[in-house]
């Protein structure tokens, strides 16, 4: 069923699209080149909040308890609110420069944070929906609210747990979610039946608080002799964590479905003295799973891990967490709305230049330069109801959620619809990571990205505002999904875990640097 919108919306929407094209292309490049880590998307947040500000939106700083999180609202009279979010953390060791070949940005060194998905582009498309629903509800007069929320740590599915746990996605008629991406076949295309599976994240903090009571025999009164024994420490009870669950993985659960379990070591700082015992060591894990029950029985499991891999290394173990997510609610009504735009769209579509970039890649990276550098899948549209037949090929009938994103938290709160606009993709390979973060950077080849959500973005608000009949049949089935499922409550019941050692650029006398300083970097 389609659902009809004033034309005149339309026009004004592609036309404000048009004449920000210049300043979205600008934007997303600062974005990108900010390329901030979970937690510190301190620059990031602040444009964000300073461009909205500047606009008309009233801005909340900070919300959720989330430093580098905000919730930004304009409203013209009485009507529906329909919600927007910008992402903008970047992922450490990933740096790259927007250029076609291997190289850190300036000042960098390659570990620093770069954007992978890349969140840049999915923020700034967003805003450029945002801002254009704003002004054809100006100019026409469409009665309702916009909102947009800051939404930091996605790549730890951060902040959503929290912002739902706290009431940001109440009352919402609509949340649009869009993001980036190249597979077939979640590529220009909206989601249908499965949706994104369940995530647990924490992190063990171990603790080596008492050293001297692990024993001595030389009668020194502080255990640290080079050649006497010392506790164990830290580091060797993370280590033993870390290869006791590798070990047991295959155990956690039964051999069905997509699963994963996913652990990274957080740099705590360690003593250069040899024989002083580490007294503290982070190893954080993320639990991908299709649903809560899975989560709970492996986080039951590293639990024990935990606690026997503290006991025999004279450490006690804290764990602190970092997401709790629920798995996603389908909304058929509002997928094919946002399907409807997407078709009026059409996929992106790549200039000459782009094509010349995409074939300096392909060269750059020791491959033949295409004809055609892109995949096809990056200019096609894929229906729904086929993508999601594909999808489904190789998972259980009973699986009823697949993959990872912490968008899920909002279908519990509001009726959502997730949709993905093709990123630039290159034919052949394999190709080194850089490649892939490069394409996202280069504005030739990811702001015809940016426009294209933004225009599919602006419809689906646009035909929210205005169809009475769409928010009825959107909230009827989202109401009736939320029972069908049992009405999961939110499980952020933590703080946002802000003060753990996340990887982050620093000041020093050296200047604006990478944590770990870039000179002497590969």
């Amino acid at each position: 069923m389609g659902f009809k919108m004033p034309a005149a919306a339309i026009n004004v929407a592609d036309a404000h699209i048009k004449a920000l094209a210049p300043a979205l292309s600008d934007w997303c490049a600062l974005i990108f080149d900010y390329a901030e880590p979970a937690w510190r998307e301190y620059r990031s947040a602040e444009w964000y909040v300073a461009k909205l500000r500047e606009e008309g939106f009233s801005v909340e700083e900070g919300s959720g308890g989330m430093p580098t999180a905000f919730c930004a609202r304009w409203r013209n009279g009485d009507g529906p609110t329909v919600g927007f979010y910008a992402e903008y953390d970047a992922v450490p060791g990933n740096c790259q420069a927007a250029r076609p070949e291997r190289a850190p940005r300036d000042g960098l060194g390659f570990m620093a944070a770069g954007h992978t998905d890349p969140h840049s582009a999915l923020g700034m498309g967003s805003l450029a929906g945002l801002l254009a629903t704003k002004a054809a509800m100006e100019a026409l007069d469409i009665r309702g609210t916009l909102q947009m929320t800051g939404e930091p740590a996605e790549k730890v599915r951060g902040s959503k747990p929290i912002h739902a746990a706290k009431g940001y996605y109440d009352g919402l008629d609509a949340m649009l979610s869009f993001h980036p991406f190249y597979m077939l076949p979640l590529c220009n295309t909206v989601r249908w039946d499965t949706h994104c599976g369940a995530a647990y994240s924490f992190v063990y903090r171990f603790l080596c608080e008492v050293p001297q009571s692990w024993g001595a025999t030389d009668g020194a009164p502080i255990p640290q002799s080079h050649s006497d024994i010392r506790a164990p420490g830290a580091n060797d009870a993370l280590m033993q964590m870390y290869q006791n669950a590798r070990a047991l993985r295959d155990s956690m659960l039964p051999h069905r479905g997509g699963w994963s379990v996913s652990e990274a070591i957080l740099s705590t700082g360690q003593a250069t003295a040899d024989n002083l015992p580490a007294l503290m060591a982070d190893l954080q894990y993320m639990i991908r799973v299709p649903d809560l029950e899975m989560a709970e029985q492996i986080t039951a499991q590293l639990d024990r891990l935990a606690e026997h891999a503290a006991q025999m290394t004279g450490c006690r173990v804290e764990k602190h967490w970092v997401s709790k997510s629920r798995p996603g609610l389908a909304n058929h009504a509002l997928a094919s709305a946002v399907w409807q735009g997407l078709q009026e769209v059409g996929a992106p579509v790549w200039d000459d230049e782009a094509l010349a970039l995409a074939k300096q890649v392909q060269e750059a990276c020791g491959m033949e330069a295409s004809a055609a550098p892109l995949i096809p899948e990056c200019t096609q549209l894929i229906a729904p109801q086929e993508a999601e037949t594909i999808l489904r090929r190789d998972l259980p009938p009973s699986q009823a959620n697949s993959t990872s994103d912490d968008y899920t938290d909002m279908t519990w709160h509001c009726p959502t619809a997730r949709f993905y606009i093709a990123r630039p993709a290159l034919r052949g390979g394999p190709y080194p990571p850089w490649a892939m973060n490069a394409l996202g950077g280069m504005p030739a080849l990811i702001d015809p990205t940016v426009i294209c959500a933004g225009r599919v973005l602006a419809r689906a608000a646009l035909r929210v505002l205005t169809s009475e009949d769409l928010r009825r049949s959107t909230r009827s089935e989202f109401e009736r999904r939320r029972v069908e499922q049992g009405a999961i409550p939110p499980l952020a019941d933590y703080p946002a875990p802000v003060d753990l050692p996340w990887p982050e650029y620093v000041e020093t006398r050296r200047g604006r640097d990478w944590h770990i300083p870039s000179k002497g970097q590969p």
